[in-house]
């Protein structure tokens, strides 16, 4: 189960949680969030990290031109938009992996199966869907949860790229999440925080144990 520690804003909290073994740390360049990170400090923090985790940079609504200074200031070779981006944006990174967050509310997975449509029309379908809780007006980070159960029903594994879970995910329900709509990966970022944006690194260590720990076998 492939784990993303997002939120990343120091190199040693950087470092550490790169010790714990997740498979990527995010570094997020969205400037309204308590979780932003500068160029010049996400260049250090993926300098450092080990060839085992990779950074990967999380972009609302960003140009273009943005997006590809962060990338070579960074040596990025995955970046997530989490904004409005339309189908077609990620054509402008070929040379990328794309990450596509697409929230998703009680109204189920019609937007996001429109999008993935056109996406797939344009020949620009992304390497990985990640899905987040819709609440309005915000981007990621609520650390509300999107239906499990509705997940595991409608979304179409056999169509669709992998699918990463996000959106209120904990140490506590993680395991459960995971059993319920068996994501290719899972992201977290409030969920191991003590306070609004500084990372609780016995948290995080607990998240990675119990991502690991599940047995997704025990149910069949």
């Amino acid at each position: 189960m492939w784990i993303k520690i997002c939120g990343i804003k120091d190199v040693e909290t950087a470092q550490r949680i790169a010790a714990m073994g997740p498979d990527a740390i995010g570094l997020n360049f969205y400037q309204p969030s308590p979780r932003v990170v500068d160029f010049a400090v996400a260049a250090q923090i993926a300098a450092k990290l080990p060839d085992s985790v990779e950074p990967i940079g999380l972009f609302v609504n960003h140009t273009q031109d943005e997006i590809h200074a962060a990338t070579q200031t960074c040596s990025l070779r995955t970046i997530q938009l989490h904004g409005d981006e339309p189908p077609g944006f990620s054509a402008a990174f070929p040379e990328l992996k794309i990450i596509r967050a697409l929230r998703v509310g009680s109204e189920g997975l019609d937007e996001l199966s429109a999008y993935l449509t056109e996406c797939n029309r344009l020949g620009t379908m992304p390497d990985y869907c990640l899905v987040d809780a819709h609440v309005p007006g915000q981007y990621g980070g609520t650390g509300q949860t999107v239906s499990w159960e509705m997940l595991a029903r409608e979304y179409r594994r056999d169509e669709w790229p992998p699918l990463i879970l996000s959106g209120g995910l904990t140490p506590e329900n993680v395991a459960a999440a995971i059993r319920t709509c068996r994501p290719w990966g899972v992201d977290v970022s409030s969920g191991v925080e003590s306070t609004r944006g500084v990372k609780n690194l016995d948290l995080v260590q607990r998240f990675i144990d119990a991502v690991r720990g599940v047995d997704l076998n025990e149910n069949d």
